[in-house]
């Protein structure tokens, strides 16, 4: 079936108008891309970032009246200095053409991360199945493959591990295929706790061996293993809650931080022994362990 999009240039301001016009006249998806090379790396804590030129692109079948829906923002448009134009689209597997963009990825000697739809390219390996889906993590982005690569390395063998700001649930669940005794998982998206959950079905463990909270819901105790691959503002703001899950001996790892950005958060937890920084595409990942005695 062929689609048509409609795309719209303007100022960030009024990207949240257009939206809301677009849809009620039967937009079935809106897209929104940076329209001047603009990047955008980390919000500030409760900010949604937009760049200052935006372009939208709203997808409606072939068969839409395209003079109605122009007519219907015209007005808007030329108000706001912004320009429209339709585009026809390819007609193709947009399902399949999604699918293709992921492929299984080597996080380490031991451990894959495959999609439910290919076959694991070593069988005999220990395989995450993990698909994109409702929340954050999928292996791709550098942060998270960082992580991962980082639990193949160590010891997680009759570990507990607590996955602050899970997502996905990826790193607890590959804590636990490489031999973790327990994993927890926080995060503030009620999303990323059905996510956590399913993912931890899919993988073939229960899910009471992945338990996942609320921040509000959660017990803070010391484990073996923390990993926090957030970003660097909240590692830095939450820097005292986060070395209180580790133990005197334990391991922390953390990412979604710049390599800019690393001096500053390692000094936010002075009682972590920090090891050389892994950096990976301008992101980097701090490991490190905690003194016996802080």
């Amino acid at each position: 079936m062929p689609w048509l999009q409609l795309l719209i240039a303007t100022e960030k301001e009024h990207v949240e108008s257009f939206e809301d016009a677009l849809l009620d006249h039967g937009a079935l998806s809106i897209t929104l891309r940076d329209n001047a090379d603009q990047p955008i790396l980390e919000p500030a804590l409760g900010e949604t970032p937009l760049w200052n030129k935006t372009q939208l692109m709203a997808l409606y079948e072939a068969d839409v009246d395209t003079v109605a829906i122009s007519e219907a923002i015209d007005k808007f448009v030329a108000s706001t200095g912004s320009s429209a134009k339709w585009e026809q689209l390819e007609d193709k597997d947009w399902i399949r053409s999604w699918m293709e963009d992921f492929k299984p990825i080597r996080c380490g000697d031991r451990l894959w991360i495959c999609p439910s739809w290919c076959e694991p390219p070593e069988p005999n390996a220990i395989n995450l199945k993990l698909d994109p889906g409702l929340a954050f993590g999928t292996g791709t982005h550098p942060t998270t493959f960082l992580c991962v690569q980082w639990l193949d390395q160590v010891d997680c063998t009759d570990k507990s591990v607590i996955d602050f700001g899970c997502g996905s649930g990826i790193l607890g669940i590959a804590a636990l295929l490489l031999g973790a005794n327990s994993a927890q998982g926080i995060d503030i998206d009620p999303q990323a706790l059905i996510a956590t959950a399913d993912n931890t079905e899919k993988n073939g463990l229960p899910k009471e061996s992945f338990p996942v909270y609320l921040p509000k819901d959660f017990k803070p105790q010391q484990v073996d293993i923390t990993i926090a691959n957030i970003l660097a503002g909240p590692l830095v703001e939450l820097a005292g809650q986060i070395n209180a899950l580790v133990k005197p001996g334990g391991l922390l790892c953390l990412s979604g931080i710049l390599a800019t950005q690393a001096e500053a958060v390692m000094a936010a937890y002075p009682e972590i022994t920090f090891d050389p920084v892994c950096e990976k595409e301008q992101w980097v990942r701090l490991t490190g362990q905690k003194a016996l005695n802080p």
